[in-house]
């Protein structure tokens, strides 16, 4: 019989018989088919998740963490258990929810290398998207990633795959998805957990006035810290860069005018960097505990002449001092109002100036500013911004980015504060100093080039809470920074309560996440069809061997005879 069969073979061979030597090649074409190596078809890359917070118990953003599931694209009909891939030109908060209500498996959203370069109605849209998304409830893990150009070929071969799927009939869907090369998401972490025992670190430091024990004292204040939907991607550059920018170079001013006695002024001044602002202002909130119900000896005890709060001073030509309550005249803080607009109006025409009243909302879960928490403990506060609203969508936004910082402005920003803080503290006015008398000028100007380098510092690096811990660079440089000009310079730390905790934060905000090229399960199913096709054949030859024996013969005598 072997030998017969080898026989037949060499005929078969000679003859070039197609249908039998096909036979003998399907198994090779097939496994030509198959998929890659996978070591050979990974692609790794960085991806940052959404936040994952909670704040007075009320959870905020994405619950989850791990991802391992296939790719899909908006366009696809089924995204149920698939891995939703997204650009953000062309990201809308419809897609977003059509990929929540279909249970997706999860969220990738591709921003582009240069963030600074979007158009700006993509930038507006996206602003206001990012609250609503960190409001409502996610199960799904949604992470964000830098485009490249393998994540971008395989987001476009995704997309093609998806949008076929669509509009083809059921078996050019059934060829193309038996045949398509398809790519597998998995993130290389553990799933999130509650980060136990995290400190936020607040910063003070001090310049002590000339004269007795009992100075006033005024507080100068702004929030280091930035928010956004994704915190390693949270720059805050106007909110809240430029009010560190702004309260750094107010303290070299004033310390210079501090070094001599016939400038050192009779107020103390006090310095505070804090930390958690983007959480309901919790350093602040902390602190204020700390020197009001916990000790004895404390300059906000003694004489708060007013708290000048510095949030979002770079860019636009307005300022707005908000206010919970109208200062009285005959006060300290309404004559730094009136300073105020005296010098904006003399120096600085191209300014629109204004106050603004808003009451405080003990009913809402953040509070609007941060002079409401001193405003709380009934000390006489204010915040001046450039934003008309606490609702600005800029104050916690990815999109707060270096770029929409403009250092003239926030120069002039600066000086405009210093002029009129400068002329309450020394009582100008009141000694007949005209309107525009300009007190920084030659050596004692404003330094742009200072504050352009302190923003680039600012800038490089993401500061949300969850990431600043109280042994990092970033505090210690700025600690360093406080105590060229200031005395006392001393840490405050926050935790939150093991039984009731205000705020907790979770980990695994940054991962790896890799790309596998794979065939789909239904690969797989028609790879087996074809092998048990060809045994069967194979067996159906072999049963019947005889006949097919003499119909080789036969064939082969005709192509000898031809």
């Amino acid at each position: 019989m072997l030998e017969e069969a080898g026989e037949v073979l060499e005929s078969v061979l000679k003859a070039s018989c197609l249908p039998l030597s096909f036979l003998l090649f399907v198994p090779a074409v097939l496994l030509l088919l198959g998929p890659p190596p996978a070591a050979e078809a990974a692609h790794e890359f960085t991806v940052y998740r959404m936040q994952q917070y909670e704040l007075g118990g009320q959870p905020y953003g994405t619950r989850n963490a791990v991802l391992n599931t296939e790719a899909r694209t908006v366009e696809a009909d089924v995204l149920s258990r698939r891995c939703v891939m997204m650009r953000l030109v062309d990201f809308s908060y419809e897609q977003y929810q059509k990929a929540l209500r279909q249970s997706a498996g999860a969220v990738v959203i591709i921003l582009p290398k240069a963030m600074s370069a979007l158009p700006q109605d993509v930038v507006r849209q996206f602003m206001e998207i990012e609250p609503e998304m960190l409001a409502m409830e996610t199960i799904v893990p949604v992470y964000f990633a830098v485009e490249d150009e393998e994540l971008l070929s395989i987001y476009e071969q995704t997309r093609v795959a998806s949008t076929s799927q669509g509009s083809a009939s059921a078996a050019e869907v059934l060829l193309h998805t038996a045949t398509a090369n398809g790519f597998q998401m998995v993130t290389s972490g553990a799933q999130s957990k509650a980060v136990s025992d995290w400190l936020i670190t607040s910063l003070e430091g001090r310049l002590t006035g000339l004269g007795g024990e009992d100075l006033p004292t005024i507080v100068i204040v702004a929030h280091y810290d930035s928010f956004g939907v994704a915190p390693w991607l949270s720059h805050g550059a106007d909110s809240n860069g430029s009010g560190i920018s702004g309260l750094l170079e107010l303290a070299r001013l004033f310390s210079r005018l501090y070094t001599y006695k016939r400038t050192h002024a009779g107020y103390n001044l006090l310095f505070f960097a804090s930390g958690g602002g983007k959480f309901n202002y919790q350093g602040t909130k902390r602190w204020l505990e700390d020197n009001l119900d916990h000790t004895d000896s404390s300059l906000l005890q003694d004489n708060v002449a007013f708290v000048l709060c510095l949030d979002s001073l770079g860019r636009g030509n307005s300022l707005h001092l908000h206010v919970s309550k109208p200062p009285k005249e005959g006060t300290l803080q309404h004559a730094f109002l009136r300073e105020l607009e005296m010098v904006v109006a003399s120096q600085f025409p191209e300014v629109k100036f204004s106050m603004v009243h808003k009451k405080i909302n003990l009913a809402e879960d953040m509070l609007a500013w941060e002079h409401e928490r001193f405003a709380i403990r009934r000390l006489p506060a204010f915040t001046i911004s450039h934003l008309e609203s606490h609702r600005d969508g800029l104050r916690n936004s990815i999109m707060d980015l270096r770029s929409r910082v403009d250092s003239k402005t926030l120069t002039r920003n600066t000086r405009i504060i210093a002029e009129a803080l400068t002329r309450v503290i020394y009582n100008l006015t009141e000694k007949g100093a005209p309107a525009d008398l300009q007190i920084f000028t030659e050596q004692m100007q404003i330094q742009q080039e200072q504050l352009e380098s302190v923003m680039d510092w600012l800038t490089s690096q993401p500061r949300a809470a969850q990431l600043v811990d109280k042994d990092s660079t970033f505090l210690n440089t700025l600690e360093y920074y406080m105590s060229r000009y200031l005395k006392d310079v001393k840490q405050h730390h926050v935790k939150a309560d093991k039984r009731d905790p205000e705020f907790v934060f979770y980990d695994q905000l940054k991962q790896v996440m890799n790309a596998y090229r794979v065939k789909p399960a239904i690969f797989d199913l028609l790879l087996a069809l074809c092998i048990v096709a060809y045994l069967g054949v194979a067996y159906v030859a072999v049963q019947h061997f005889g006949l097919l024996y003499k119909t080789v013969q036969r064939l082969s005598l005709k192509s000898k005879q031809q």
